[in-house]
């Protein structure tokens, strides 16, 4: 039998306002929000998904969006203690909420933390006011640090902090001050990572100047040093944490671990640990229709044929920089490490990942261009037997 760790997604589905960069589910919340109804459809969807879990225990929750911090702590308490009787949950339990300044301020942190929240992810972007206008914004800096500073005495078990760069006329002085501040408050854990256009969103409609190639890879290279000297180790491609702080919920993710995902537009992955079927749903979409008592909550499904898995597998554990044991391909797809020798072969001799002792792991070529490597495990010729 397998053996793949379990997690639980959690969205909702609305914002206060919808910004021209995010192409996530997320929708403009214009009515009063209907917090008790969508509670207890999300209890009934977990409900419907049950026979997923498959006997096991669930290691970290995640709260997405949208603005999950939209949600009371009451409404949040309610909704934890509820799944708490339909799913075990690990002694050591990461719970996760993402919030946004401008929103989280309307309750009371201490709340969420008796609610069972004991990791909180900041969406704060940018420290520059001007920045956060052109990102639609609806936060100032200001209030993003009175933040941090509440965090800080809260002493949750962790919090991470969201901040992107190479946003519209950015220079690198400006990205680096941004970051400086960011270490300066002593987040935990950082997320930092590049601004894209992505489609569907207003952005990519009506495309801001963005810096070029040269800035943004100035500014990465100043800001990984910056981080560096600072005591963060960068353990994901756009993931940096303070020793005992990374994030398990996205470990699993990148470890090819399955998760169940329940709200509107939430995915999720199971693998069957008697025949390593792995399947991949996704929920209806919209929250109108999710709430529609006559209308089901799956929207799809679809069982992944035994020649992508190699590189489902390969797309998630190849953004952890600190390498795996390749003895973990198997043990989370049940397929034999033969099937793709030769394209480790050839990623060793063009110098993109060493593996030393059942170790893979990336080299600095490797990291740079790690997209060609991700791409290395999409040939067609991969086998499984």
């Amino acid at each position: 039998m397998l053996t793949v760790p379990l997690s639980l997604y959690i969205h909702i589905p609305w914002c206060v306002k919808k910004c021209p960069y995010c192409d996530f589910n997320s929708h403009a919340l214009n009515t009063t929000l209907p917090e008790q109804q969508y509670l207890n459809a999300l209890l009934e969807d977990l409900q419907q998904d049950l026979h997923l879990v498959q006997g096991r225990t669930v290691t970290s929750i995640f709260f997405g969006g949208g603005t999950p911090s939209l949600i009371s702590p009451t409404g949040i308490n309610g909704l934890l203690n509820n799944i708490s009787k339909l799913v075990k949950f690990a002694p050591i339990l990461e719970v996760t909420l993402e919030a946004n300044p401008g929103t989280i301020e309307h309750h009371n942190l201490l709340d969420y933390k008796l609610a069972g929240i004991n990791r909180i992810s900041l969406g704060a972007q940018s420290f520059s006011d001007a920045k956060l206008k052109l990102l639609g914004r609806i936060h100032s800096s200001q209030e993003t640090i009175r933040l941090i500073e509440q965090l800080h005495d809260l002493n949750l078990t962790s919090f991470n902090l969201d901040l992107m760069h190479g946003l519209p006329n950015q220079s690198v002085a400006e990205a680096i001050q941004d970051l400086t501040t960011a270490i300066n408050l002593k987040p935990p854990h950082i997320s930092w990572y590049q601004l894209t256009l992505e489609p569907n969103t207003v952005f990519y409609k009506y495309p801001p100047k963005l810096p070029d190639d040269d800035i943004t890879w100035e500014i990465q290279t100043q800001g990984e040093r910056l981080l560096h000297a600072a005591g963060y180790q960068h353990y994901e491609v756009s993931a940096f944490t303070q020793a005992g702080h990374a994030c398990q919920h996205n470990l699993n993710y990148w470890s090819f671990g399955d998760y169940i995902g329940i709200g509107a537009g939430a995915h999720g992955k199971i693998t069957n640990l008697q025949t390593g079927a792995i399947q991949r749903f996704w929920k209806t979409r919209l929250p109108k229709d999710y709430l529609d008592i006559n209308k089901p909550f799956l929207a799809g499904c679809r069982i992944l044929n035994v020649a992508e898995i190699p590189s489902e597998f390969m797309l998630n554990q190849l953004r952890l920089l600190d390498g795996f044991n390749l003895n973990l391909y198997s043990a989370r797809t049940g397929l034999p490490i033969s099937g793709i020798q030769d394209i480790l072969m050839s990623a060793t001799q063009q110098g993109l990942i060493v593996i030393q002792e059942n170790i893979l792991t990336l080299t600095p070529l490797g990291k740079r261009f790690l997209n060609d490597l991700m791409q290395m495990f999409l040939m067609e010729e991969v086998t499984n037997d």
